[in-house]
């Protein structure tokens, strides 16, 4: 098979992907929260549900219309599957036993199994700057956050593989939709995912989860699954299927590596929280990553310098 062109981004895309970073960077922190109260296949079966009535009630607004056809239905179902019900389930398993801030490094890796598995469909030329591009993001994420979380890495291994299927489960959704999901608009795609979703988990959740009706959430708990759903799902969801139609799938990946720096620059700027050296160093080593990825710095840099005339 011939590989595909590795597609770039421009300024508009960089910009949405920031913005993903912060309504996704926000559901480690809701999730945390949720789980605390709530079974974890119970938060994955809200999130969705929740996000598919807020973006159905967008779509018929909008004059849009779901799909008619059993392909599209399909391909909406086992995108659901690979983007939401397998790696919430496991993010959100995990997060019962792990910090999130530990989660969130595991989740850094998705970029790189998206470079592996874009090359392996043959979809993305896999290249030697965009895998050192994907190991310096790991990198720079890991020492943002810190060594204390590093130091209990492999303290709960399970959990720790779980987040790591979740990342690989990202990896293929993202490959899987740009290829057999780019003739629905994005708007289109991300309410037929989460419906897809909430059909899958309904019956998953009333045969798992014993003593529904003995739940009582706090109101904390209650805002955090509205946030989770309203912010890191419906309204993420829609700018993620117009990054990853424009700009690729390994592109759009990168966002798990910006989260983890849009949330300490939140934290800095509203909480008054002080940037450390740590923080200011891995998100040289990101940016670094990003500029080898992208690859158009590089391109420059080894152009040969004009001569002069005399």
């Amino acid at each position: 098979m011939n590989q595909a062109p590795n597609p770039t981004m421009r300024a508009a895309e960089w910009v949405l992907l920031l913005i993903l970073s912060l309504l996704w960077g926000g559901s480690f922190f809701f999730a945390k929260i949720a789980v605390g109260e709530l079974p974890p296949l119970l938060v994955v079966l809200l999130r969705v549900a929740i996000a598919a009535i807020i973006l159905l009630a967008v779509l018929r607004l909008t004059g849009l219309s779901s799909p008619r056809d059993g392909r599209s239905w399909r391909n909406l179902f086992i995108m659901g599957l690979l983007n939401n019900a397998i790696p919430f389930a496991l993010f959100f398993w995990a997060q019962t036993h792990i910090p999130s801030g530990l989660a969130a490094i595991l989740n850094g890796t998705t970029p790189l199994f998206g470079v592996i598995v874009a090359q392996l469909v043959g979809q993305e030329r896999m290249t030697v700057a965009r895998v050192i591009g994907v190991l310096l993001g790991i990198v720079g994420v890991a020492v943002m956050i810190g060594p204390a979380l590093l130091a209990g890495l492999g303290s709960d291994a399970i959990a720790e593989i779980a987040c790591l299927c979740a990342a690989l489960s990202y990896a293929f959704a993202g490959v899987f939709g740009r290829h057999y999901l780019r003739a629905l608009q994005p708007m289109v795609t991300a309410t037929g995912q989460l419906i897809a979703t909430t059909v899958v988990m309904v019956p998953v959740v009333a045969l798992t989860v014993p003593g529904l009706g003995a739940l009582h959430p706090s109101l904390t708990v209650i805002g955090a699954m509205i946030g989770l759903a309203v912010l890191s799902t419906a309204l993420a969801y829609v700018l993620y299927f117009r990054i990853l139609a424009a700009a690729g799938s390994t592109n759009l990946l990168l966002v798990t590596q910006v989260m983890p720096i849009t949330t300490i620059l939140l934290s800095w700027g509203f909480l008054g929280e002080h940037l450390q050296a740590r923080h200011l160093a891995g998100m040289a080593i990101i940016a670094l990553g990003f500029a080898a990825t992208d690859g158009r710095v590089f391109q420059r840099l080894k152009r040969p310098a004009p001569s002069l005339g005399r």
